[in-house]
């Protein structure tokens, strides 16, 4: 799992069958970082 850096938050990324997938829940957390089950 490779990480890069977006507004000083780590976004963690995935890579499976050739395909590189990013996770929206690191994404949620900078919008929220109480609460991401929103």
């Amino acid at each position: 799992m490779a990480k890069i850096n977006v507004l000083n938050n780590e976004i963690a990324v995935y890579s499976q069958n050739d395909e590189d997938y990013i996770c929206i829940t690191d994404i949620a957390r900078y919008k929220s970082s109480d609460r991401i089950d929103d």
